[in-house]
């Protein structure tokens, strides 16, 4: 009891996030259950591509491709060769993430501005590599997924916990929150041990890591092969979550979402995939619909808004963000609760008669 109650309040965060999204799926609708699971694998790309771009330093503008190669691994393997789509699952992140490190071995010799050429060049032309073999990616019509049943093990769980039949929308989402979970508790863990302190080294200085005895090449390569693995477990996730997909499913605009995401929950933290993710996901949908039905605003502004609502949410939300949260959503809230622990700090120093320590001496 006495560790419960000194232990720091991220941990108390953590917790109550991980009882909210627990319980969140027996309170909304079988929609609104999948719009979450969307949300959820999302966040489990973002945050793949976090330890690229903010841990890593390495820039992306293609890991919309690594979720296409994911999910059509798992729906070839499940359509085509009639495995469990559970089975399916790792396959597909491990083949992922080895293409993954094949591309980021000559990814090394690009700077920071070809390789987010490269990457967005590989964005553009997965949808059309995929329509080519149609025997085997159906072409231009896709893959139906089908959607299993949840087990009969998670069924009694769920029926006894909450006195309810467990749907296949929920069996979904609480498959992809294990696996965020999961795939959030490893990155937590590399970032704080040495390949973690590795490739933040790399990102702050290439010449001093290398000085310091820092293998450059196989850290960027790893960072490479790690990110591709989340966005391969993603993309097969986000296959089964939609229960079908085509070419059209991953455009390049996808890959911009998850680096808006990123950008926007925080670069180089661990909580900002998931709010990076919320914001990118659930923003073009409720600006589609907020705007338009709001009469004080000059109909030029809502019909922009309605014909290309992505782009004009992302475009205005990162401008503000830019400006009075460049570190994103992560910085802000450890900016603010820093300022209010130091305001109470000062406070409770003053009542007592000590001075406030002079922070050049702390």
């Amino acid at each position: 009891m006495a560790r419960l109650r000194t232990a720091p309040p991220r941990y108390w965060l953590v917790g109550v996030a991980f009882l909210f999204f627990l319980g969140f799926p027996t309170v909304i609708s079988s929609f609104q259950t999948s719009l979450w699971t969307q949300a959820l694998v999302l966040a489990i790309a973002i945050m793949g591509l976090n330890i690229l771009v903010g841990y890593n330093g390495q820039l992306s503008l293609g890991h919309g491709a690594f979720m296409a190669l994911g999910a059509y691994t798992s729906a070839i393997l499940a359509h085509h060769y009639k495995l469990d789509y559970l089975i399916t699952i790792p396959i597909a992140a491990l083949l992922t993430g080895l293409v993954g490190f094949l591309f980021g071995i000559p990814s090394l010799r690009l700077s920071a501005l070809y390789l987010a050429l490269a990457t967005f060049a590989l964005a553009v032309v997965t949808p059309s590599i995929i329509k080519r073999p149609a025997a085997l990616t159906g072409g231009v019509q896709g893959i139906l997924v089908l959607q299993p049943d949840p087990p009969q093990f998670a069924q009694d769980v769920f029926a006894f916990i909450t006195g309810t039949r467990m749907t296949s929308d929920q069996w979904i989402y609480y498959l992809s929150l294990f696996c965020a979970l999961l795939l959030f508790w490893l990155a937590w863990n590399l970032v704080r041990h040495r390949p973690g302190r590795a490739m933040r080294a790399i990102r702050d200085g290439e010449v001093a890591a290398a000085a310091s005895g820092v293998n450059i090449a196989g850290y960027k390569t790893l960072a490479f092969a790690i990110s591709a693995f989340y966005a391969g477990t993603a993309g097969s996730l986000f296959g089964l979550a939609t229960g079908f997909i085509s070419p059209d499913t991953f455009p390049v605009s996808l890959s911009i979402q998850l680096l808006v995401g990123a950008v926007v929950g925080g670069l180089a933290s661990i909580p900002g995939p998931l709010l990076g993710a919320i914001f990118a996901y659930f923003l073009p949908i409720e600006s589609n619909q907020w705007v338009p039905s709001q009469d004080w605003i000059p109909d030029q502004i809502r019909s922009t808004v309605k014909n290309a609502g992505p782009a004009v949410s992302y475009g205005a939300v990162l401008i503000l963000i830019m400006m009075f949260a460049p570190n994103g959503i992560v910085g802000l809230v450890n900016s603010g609760y820093s300022a209010l622990n130091r305001r109470l700090r000062g406070a409770g120093d003053r009542e007592t008669g000590q001075m406030p320590p002079d922070p050049q001496t702390v």
